[in-house]
């Protein structure tokens, strides 16, 4: 999907009659700077600005792959705003697999589906559990935007939230600690160790915090067979 973008892109620039004008139609686009767009590109300000004024020729091949590289690579470490707005499903590639409940499933039913050991069992402020979604989470961190993280919320709130490749689970807990949305429980896939910080902002929002040592698709196929007797 990202580089179909850059494909078409680099095609707009390559094909243009005016290359310089569509490089700057874009790097505005991607609301960057000259300098900006020089520095990830690894020239000096003034090849930028040469290329956009027509003073030097239209850039080759290798020159449009960096450029475009850079438009991306600048927009994924904002969030990928111009990404997602000309590829709608985008920001979806971090969502491994995501499912409603018709019913609710009591908390506890659902931790010892997926073997887990809760790490804030004293406050929990809901009792069930009417979905999930598994996210991998270093896609979301290196493309979830803030405006687009309803998308893991599904049809409700009321659903757990099972990150996958956790070192020590701090990132994603002040996520959801940021986020308006609070979920009915977070679900660590095989973390490597867990930060303090991270039980203590469970413990504020008042959820579940789990840890399991299932493979995803084990938890997935777990749920699936919970869900079918609800």
């Amino acid at each position: 999907m990202v580089d179909e973008f850059k494909q078409r892109i680099a095609g707009e620039i390559a094909l243009s009659p005016d290359p310089g004008r569509t490089i700057r139609k874009w790097r505005e686009e991607f609301g960057l700077s000259q300098h900006q767009l020089a520095e990830a590109m690894g020239v000096s300000h003034s090849v930028v600005s040469d290329y956009e004024s027509g003073r030097r020729k239209s850039p080759g091949v290798n020159v449009v792959r960096k450029m475009v590289d850079a438009f991306i690579e600048l927009d994924i470490q904002n969030g990928s705003p111009v990404i997602s707005r000309y590829n709608p499903d985008y920001k979806l590639d971090f969502i491994i697999s995501m499912d409603e409940f018709a019913g609710g499933v009591p908390i506890d039913d659902f931790i010892r589906a997926i073997d887990g050991k809760n790490l804030n069992p004293d406050r929990v402020m809901s009792k069930s559990v009417f979905g999930y979604t598994a996210v991998d989470s270093i896609k979301a961190i290196l493309s979830l935007g803030s405006e687009d993280y309803l998308k893991i919320y599904g049809t409700n709130t009321e659903r757990a939230l099972i990150f996958t490749d956790v070192h020590y689970g701090r990132s994603p807990m002040i996520a959801v600690r940021a986020h308006p949305l609070t979920p009915a429980m977070v679900v660590y896939v095989k973390p490597d160790a867990i930060d303090p910080l991270a039980i203590k902002l469970a413990r504020l929002e008042g959820i579940p915090l789990v840890t399991t040592e299932l493979s995803v698709e084990e938890i997935v196929g777990r749920l699936d067979a919970l869900a079918e007797g609800i």
